[in-house]
């Protein structure tokens, strides 16, 4: 689907009362992000961690609402890689909190694809799947929020796979209930025009 594809899905979403879902997955690492940071005059911060390849694998979606334009955050953490079961899962997860037609947007990831969401969307009719191009995360504005959730881990050291999936979920709930920071990653991606609010 091209970027004009998906201005006329808000389109269609609008007549049609519909919810849109931008979902992408992501995943954190026990080992820490490191970033640039502020320190005394001349004392380089040491940062100490265990070296550790453990991580968590989370999913989520950015919910925009068909008439007020309310947007939301929905999201779910895993121990295990996110396969095509926990996509449909989350989409399931999805359906019991909106009501009426939900189109999701994605990329083009073979996890998206297949028989089990072709399954899942015969048996819920009220839910279309729409994809982005190839290589155009620009268009997904949750990426926004996972940059957003990876920059307040940053210099962080979790001990353990438990510590982290608490510290994300923690960044992943300080976005959720900011409307404003939600709506700077739609307004920060790359869509066009009519996803402007």
């Amino acid at each position: 689907m091209e970027a004009e594809g998906v201005a006329a899905s808000k389109k269609n979403a609008a007549r049609l009362g519909a919810y849109i879902v931008f979902i992408d997955e992501s995943g954190f690492l026990v080992i820490p992000n490191v970033c640039r940071t502020w320190a005394p005059s001349g004392e380089t911060p040491i940062h100490r961690h265990n070296f550790r390849r453990e991580k968590v694998s989370a999913i989520s979606g950015v919910s925009l609402s068909p008439v007020l334009h309310r947007v939301g955050l929905y999201y779910k953490f895993h121990y295990v890689n996110i396969k095509r079961p926990q996509v449909c899962e989350f989409v399931r997860h999805l359906l019991r909190h909106l009501r009426g037609p939900v189109i999701v947007v994605w990329d083009n990831h073979g996890i998206h694809k297949g028989r089990t969401t072709r399954e899942l969307s015969g048996r819920f009719s009220r839910v279309t799947f729409e994809y982005l191009p190839p290589y155009a995360p620009e268009l997904n504005p949750d990426e926004g929020v996972w940059a957003m959730a990876k920059r307040d881990l940053a210099n962080t050291s979790p001990r353990s796979r438990v510590e982290l999936r608490r510290g994300a979920s923690a960044a992943i709930r300080a976005i959720r209930r900011s409307p404003r920071k939600l709506r700077a990653c739609i307004a920060s991606s790359d869509l066009p025009s009519p996803f402007s609010l």
